[in-house]
Protein backbone atom coordinates (compact mmCIF):
# COMPACT_ATOMS: atom_id res chain seq x y z
CA UNK A 1 0.00 0.00 0.00
CA UNK A 2 1.16 3.57 -0.57
CA UNK A 3 0.06 7.12 -0.04
CA UNK A 4 1.81 10.26 -1.32
CA UNK A 5 4.73 8.04 -2.37
CA UNK A 6 5.32 6.45 1.07
CA UNK A 7 4.99 2.68 1.24
CA UNK A 8 2.94 1.41 4.16
CA UNK A 9 3.57 -2.05 5.60
CA UNK A 10 1.20 -3.70 8.08
CA UNK A 11 3.21 -5.71 10.59
CA UNK A 12 1.49 -8.37 12.71
CA UNK A 13 2.95 -9.39 16.09
CA UNK A 14 1.72 -11.99 18.60
CA UNK A 15 2.02 -11.97 22.38
CA UNK A 16 1.33 -15.60 23.30
CA UNK A 17 1.25 -16.14 27.06
CA UNK A 18 1.12 -19.27 29.21
CA UNK A 19 1.74 -20.33 32.81
CA UNK A 20 4.82 -22.47 33.48
CA UNK A 21 5.84 -23.54 36.99
CA UNK A 22 3.68 -20.81 38.48
CA UNK A 23 5.18 -18.04 36.31
CA UNK A 24 3.57 -16.17 33.42
CA UNK A 25 5.75 -16.66 30.35
CA UNK A 26 5.67 -15.22 26.83
CA UNK A 27 6.61 -16.93 23.55
CA UNK A 28 9.66 -15.25 21.96
CA UNK A 29 11.80 -15.74 18.87
CA UNK A 30 15.38 -14.84 18.01
CA UNK A 31 15.95 -14.28 14.33
CA UNK A 32 19.30 -15.12 12.68
CA UNK A 33 21.81 -12.30 13.24
CA UNK A 34 19.68 -10.67 15.97
CA UNK A 35 21.03 -10.17 19.48
CA UNK A 36 17.65 -9.29 20.96
CA UNK A 37 14.53 -11.36 21.42
CA UNK A 38 11.28 -10.50 19.67
CA UNK A 39 7.72 -11.72 19.36
CA UNK A 40 6.52 -13.94 16.52
CA UNK A 41 5.78 -11.46 13.72
CA UNK A 42 5.60 -10.84 10.00
CA UNK A 43 4.16 -8.56 7.31
CA UNK A 44 0.52 -8.87 6.24
CA UNK A 45 0.17 -9.82 2.58
CA UNK A 46 -3.18 -8.52 1.19
CA UNK A 47 -2.91 -10.93 -1.73
CA UNK A 48 -1.90 -14.06 0.16
CA UNK A 49 -3.62 -13.62 3.54
CA UNK A 50 -7.39 -13.69 3.90
CA UNK A 51 -7.49 -12.12 7.39
CA UNK A 52 -5.07 -10.59 9.88
CA UNK A 53 -5.74 -13.37 12.39
CA UNK A 54 -5.14 -16.22 9.94
CA UNK A 55 -1.88 -14.56 8.85
CA UNK A 56 -0.84 -14.08 12.46
CA UNK A 57 -1.54 -17.71 13.34
CA UNK A 58 0.51 -18.81 10.33
CA UNK A 59 3.49 -16.66 11.45
CA UNK A 60 3.37 -18.11 14.96
CA UNK A 61 3.24 -21.71 13.71
CA UNK A 62 5.98 -21.12 11.16
CA UNK A 63 8.38 -19.37 13.54
CA UNK A 64 7.75 -21.35 16.73
CA UNK A 65 6.01 -24.62 15.75
CA UNK A 66 3.41 -23.67 18.33
CA UNK A 67 -0.29 -23.38 17.57
CA UNK A 68 -1.90 -20.58 19.62
CA UNK A 69 -5.39 -21.19 20.97
CA UNK A 70 -7.38 -18.15 22.18
CA UNK A 71 -6.36 -15.04 20.17
CA UNK A 72 -7.69 -11.47 20.20
CA UNK A 73 -6.52 -8.25 18.55
CA UNK A 74 -4.83 -5.92 21.02
CA UNK A 75 -4.07 -2.58 19.45
CA UNK A 76 -2.89 -0.87 16.30
CA UNK A 77 0.12 1.42 16.54
CA UNK A 78 0.65 3.87 13.70
CA UNK A 79 2.48 6.59 15.62
CA UNK A 80 5.32 8.55 14.14
CA UNK A 81 7.49 10.74 16.33
CA UNK A 82 10.19 10.90 18.97
CA UNK A 83 7.98 9.72 21.81
CA UNK A 84 6.77 6.51 20.13
CA UNK A 85 8.80 3.28 19.81
CA UNK A 86 9.57 2.64 16.17
CA UNK A 87 8.13 -0.42 14.45
CA UNK A 88 10.60 -1.99 12.04
CA UNK A 89 9.70 -4.76 9.60
CA UNK A 90 12.97 -4.55 7.72
CA UNK A 91 11.10 -2.64 5.04
CA UNK A 92 13.61 0.17 4.58
CA UNK A 93 11.94 3.58 4.70
CA UNK A 94 8.42 2.17 4.68
CA UNK A 95 5.94 3.43 7.25
CA UNK A 96 4.90 0.51 9.44
CA UNK A 97 1.45 0.10 10.94
CA UNK A 98 1.98 -2.31 13.81
CA UNK A 99 -0.91 -4.58 14.84
CA UNK A 100 -0.54 -6.61 18.03
CA UNK A 101 -2.45 -9.74 19.08
CA UNK A 102 -2.81 -11.47 22.43
CA UNK A 103 -2.89 -15.26 22.57
CA UNK A 104 -3.44 -17.43 25.66
CA UNK A 105 -2.25 -21.04 25.87
CA UNK A 106 -3.01 -23.70 28.50
CA UNK A 107 0.57 -25.02 28.36
CA UNK A 108 4.01 -23.64 27.46
CA UNK A 109 4.87 -26.40 25.01
CA UNK A 110 8.29 -26.65 23.40
CA UNK A 111 8.70 -24.71 20.18
CA UNK A 112 11.34 -24.51 17.47
CA UNK A 113 15.10 -24.11 18.03
CA UNK A 114 14.75 -20.35 17.40
CA UNK A 115 11.91 -19.85 19.89
CA UNK A 116 11.40 -20.15 23.61
CA UNK A 117 9.29 -19.11 26.59
CA UNK A 118 10.52 -16.23 28.75
CA UNK A 119 9.03 -14.84 31.98
CA UNK A 120 7.57 -11.38 31.32
CA UNK A 121 9.53 -10.16 34.36
CA UNK A 122 12.66 -10.36 32.21
CA UNK A 123 11.32 -7.41 30.22
CA UNK A 124 9.49 -5.54 33.03
CA UNK A 125 11.19 -6.34 36.38
CA UNK A 126 9.59 -3.32 38.05
CA UNK A 127 6.07 -4.72 37.39
CA UNK A 128 6.39 -7.63 39.83
CA UNK A 129 5.13 -6.71 43.33
CA UNK A 130 4.43 -10.26 44.52
CA UNK A 131 7.25 -10.03 47.10
CA UNK A 132 6.71 -6.37 47.91
CA UNK A 133 7.91 -3.21 46.20
CA UNK A 134 10.41 -4.28 43.50
CA UNK A 135 14.04 -3.40 44.19
CA UNK A 136 14.34 -2.13 40.60
CA UNK A 137 12.00 0.75 41.41
CA UNK A 138 14.55 2.40 43.71
CA UNK A 139 17.01 3.15 40.90
CA UNK A 140 14.19 3.91 38.46
CA UNK A 141 12.71 6.44 40.90
CA UNK A 142 16.04 8.27 41.19
CA UNK A 143 16.35 8.45 37.39
CA UNK A 144 12.74 9.59 36.96
CA UNK A 145 13.10 12.36 39.55
CA UNK A 146 16.20 13.58 37.74
CA UNK A 147 14.25 13.67 34.45
CA UNK A 148 11.05 15.13 35.92
CA UNK A 149 12.06 18.79 35.72
CA UNK A 150 8.47 20.00 35.28
CA UNK A 151 5.41 19.63 37.51
CA UNK A 152 3.62 17.65 34.79
CA UNK A 153 6.45 15.13 34.43
CA UNK A 154 6.71 14.68 38.19
CA UNK A 155 2.95 14.20 38.54
CA UNK A 156 2.96 11.50 35.84
CA UNK A 157 5.95 9.73 37.40
CA UNK A 158 4.31 9.77 40.83
CA UNK A 159 1.00 8.46 39.51
CA UNK A 160 2.42 5.68 37.34
CA UNK A 161 5.29 4.49 39.53
CA UNK A 162 3.61 4.83 42.95
CA UNK A 163 6.01 7.48 44.25
CA UNK A 164 5.44 9.50 47.43
CA UNK A 165 2.81 7.09 48.71
CA UNK A 166 0.69 6.99 45.55
CA UNK A 167 -1.10 3.63 45.05
CA UNK A 168 0.19 1.10 42.51
CA UNK A 169 -2.16 0.45 39.58
CA UNK A 170 -1.05 -2.84 38.03
CA UNK A 171 -3.00 -2.23 34.81
CA UNK A 172 -0.92 0.75 33.62
CA UNK A 173 1.98 -1.30 32.21
CA UNK A 174 1.91 0.40 28.80
CA UNK A 175 1.81 3.93 30.24
CA UNK A 176 4.79 3.14 32.48
CA UNK A 177 6.84 1.76 29.60
CA UNK A 178 5.98 4.75 27.40
CA UNK A 179 6.99 7.16 30.18
CA UNK A 180 10.33 5.37 30.57
CA UNK A 181 10.76 5.56 26.79
CA UNK A 182 9.99 9.28 26.78
CA UNK A 183 12.49 9.77 29.62
CA UNK A 184 15.18 7.87 27.68
CA UNK A 185 15.38 5.19 30.37
CA UNK A 186 14.94 2.16 28.08
CA UNK A 187 17.46 1.16 25.43
CA UNK A 188 14.89 1.29 22.62
CA UNK A 189 14.67 5.08 23.10
CA UNK A 190 18.31 5.76 22.26
CA UNK A 191 18.18 3.27 19.38
CA UNK A 192 15.11 4.87 17.80
CA UNK A 193 16.47 8.39 18.16
CA UNK A 194 19.81 7.49 16.64
CA UNK A 195 21.63 8.41 19.84
CA UNK A 196 24.61 6.74 21.43
CA UNK A 197 23.42 4.06 23.84
CA UNK A 198 23.84 5.24 27.45
CA UNK A 199 26.39 3.17 29.34
CA UNK A 200 24.31 2.87 32.51
CA UNK A 201 20.53 2.67 32.70
CA UNK A 202 18.32 1.80 35.66
CA UNK A 203 17.01 -1.82 35.65
CA UNK A 204 14.09 -1.21 33.29
CA UNK A 205 14.26 -4.66 31.69
CA UNK A 206 15.70 -6.32 28.63
CA UNK A 207 15.09 -4.53 25.32
CA UNK A 208 13.38 -6.24 22.40
CA UNK A 209 13.51 -5.77 18.64
CA UNK A 210 11.32 -3.23 16.82
CA UNK A 211 8.38 -2.06 18.98
CA UNK A 212 7.86 -5.50 20.49
CA UNK A 213 8.33 -4.48 24.13
CA UNK A 214 5.65 -1.84 23.65
CA UNK A 215 3.31 -4.52 22.27
CA UNK A 216 4.17 -6.83 25.17
CA UNK A 217 3.39 -3.99 27.62
CA UNK A 218 0.05 -3.47 25.86
CA UNK A 219 -0.75 -7.17 26.19
CA UNK A 220 0.12 -7.27 29.87
CA UNK A 221 -2.01 -4.18 30.52
CA UNK A 222 -4.94 -5.71 28.65
CA UNK A 223 -4.64 -9.08 30.35
CA UNK A 224 -4.38 -7.57 33.84
CA UNK A 225 -7.50 -5.54 33.19
CA UNK A 226 -9.46 -8.42 31.67
CA UNK A 227 -8.78 -10.66 34.67
CA UNK A 228 -11.33 -8.61 36.58
CA UNK A 229 -14.22 -8.66 34.13
CA UNK A 230 -13.77 -11.79 31.98
CA UNK A 231 -12.76 -15.35 33.01
CA UNK A 232 -9.67 -15.24 30.74
CA UNK A 233 -7.35 -16.80 33.33
CA UNK A 234 -9.01 -20.16 32.67
CA UNK A 235 -7.65 -20.08 29.10
CA UNK A 236 -4.24 -20.48 30.77
CA UNK A 237 -5.24 -23.34 33.08
CA UNK A 238 -5.21 -27.10 32.50
CA UNK A 239 -8.50 -29.01 32.57
CA UNK A 240 -8.04 -29.81 36.28
CA UNK A 241 -6.29 -27.53 38.76
CA UNK A 242 -6.08 -26.72 42.46
CA UNK A 243 -7.26 -23.39 43.82
CA UNK A 244 -3.68 -22.63 44.92
CA UNK A 245 -2.49 -23.15 41.33
CA UNK A 246 -5.24 -20.84 40.09
CA UNK A 247 -4.32 -18.15 42.62
CA UNK A 248 -0.62 -18.36 41.70
CA UNK A 249 -1.54 -17.97 38.02
CA UNK A 250 -3.61 -14.85 38.73
CA UNK A 251 -0.79 -13.42 40.87
CA UNK A 252 1.79 -14.21 38.19
CA UNK A 253 -0.16 -12.19 35.62
CA UNK A 254 -1.26 -9.34 37.89
CA UNK A 255 2.14 -9.09 39.58
CA UNK A 256 0.55 -8.57 43.02
CA UNK A 257 0.04 -10.90 46.01
CA UNK A 258 -3.54 -11.90 46.85
CA UNK A 259 -5.23 -12.70 50.15
CA UNK A 260 -5.84 -16.47 50.05
CA UNK A 261 -9.11 -16.67 52.01
CA UNK A 262 -10.64 -13.57 50.40
CA UNK A 263 -9.64 -14.82 46.95
CA UNK A 264 -11.38 -18.15 47.57
CA UNK A 265 -14.49 -16.54 49.03
CA UNK A 266 -14.76 -14.24 46.01
CA UNK A 267 -14.21 -17.19 43.66
CA UNK A 268 -17.02 -19.16 45.34
CA UNK A 269 -19.43 -16.27 44.75
CA UNK A 270 -18.70 -16.33 41.00
CA UNK A 271 -19.72 -20.01 40.66
CA UNK A 272 -17.04 -20.33 37.95
CA UNK A 273 -15.40 -23.48 39.28
CA UNK A 274 -16.61 -26.79 40.67
CA UNK A 275 -14.82 -29.53 42.58
CA UNK A 276 -14.05 -32.77 40.77
CA UNK A 277 -14.24 -34.92 43.90
CA UNK A 278 -10.64 -36.05 43.63
CA UNK A 279 -7.38 -34.87 45.11
CA UNK A 280 -4.05 -33.78 43.65
CA UNK A 281 -1.45 -35.87 45.45
CA UNK A 282 1.44 -34.41 43.48
CA UNK A 283 1.71 -31.17 45.45
CA UNK A 284 4.38 -32.54 47.79
CA UNK A 285 2.34 -31.55 50.83
CA UNK A 286 -1.21 -32.02 51.97
CA UNK A 287 -3.36 -33.25 49.04
CA UNK A 288 -5.54 -30.51 47.58
CA UNK A 289 -8.87 -30.86 45.80
CA UNK A 290 -8.93 -30.53 42.03
CA UNK A 291 -11.38 -28.17 40.33
CA UNK A 292 -12.51 -27.43 36.79
CA UNK A 293 -13.71 -24.29 35.03
CA UNK A 294 -17.44 -24.42 34.28
CA UNK A 295 -16.95 -23.49 30.64
CA UNK A 296 -20.59 -24.21 29.84
CA UNK A 297 -21.51 -21.01 31.69
CA UNK A 298 -20.03 -18.96 28.84
CA UNK A 299 -22.89 -19.98 26.57
CA UNK A 300 -25.56 -19.73 29.28
CA UNK A 301 -25.13 -16.22 30.70
CA UNK A 302 -22.80 -13.23 30.93
CA UNK A 303 -19.77 -14.30 32.95
CA UNK A 304 -17.54 -11.94 34.93
CA UNK A 305 -13.91 -12.20 35.93
CA UNK A 306 -11.89 -12.61 39.12
CA UNK A 307 -11.80 -10.41 42.18
CA UNK A 308 -8.24 -9.45 43.14
CA UNK A 309 -8.27 -9.06 46.94
CA UNK A 310 -4.78 -7.73 47.63
CA UNK A 311 -2.66 -9.04 50.47
CA UNK A 312 -2.01 -5.89 52.48
CA UNK A 313 1.21 -5.66 54.43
Amino acid sequence: MSGMGTAVVIGLSAVVMAIRDGEAVVLTVRRPGEDLLGLPFGPFDPEGHRTFELALRAFVREQTRFDPGYVEQLYTFGDKGRDAPVADMGAGAARVISVGYLGLAPAALAGSAASGWQPWTRFFPYEDWRDGRPAALGTIETALRSWATTADRLARARLLFALDGAPWNEERVLERYELLYEAGLVREAARDRGEVQPVVLPPTGEPMISDHRRILATALSRLRGKLKYRPVVFELMPEAFTLSTLQRAVEAIAGVPLHKQNFRRALERTDLVEGLGRMDAGTGGRPAELFRFRRELLAARPVGGMSLPLLRE
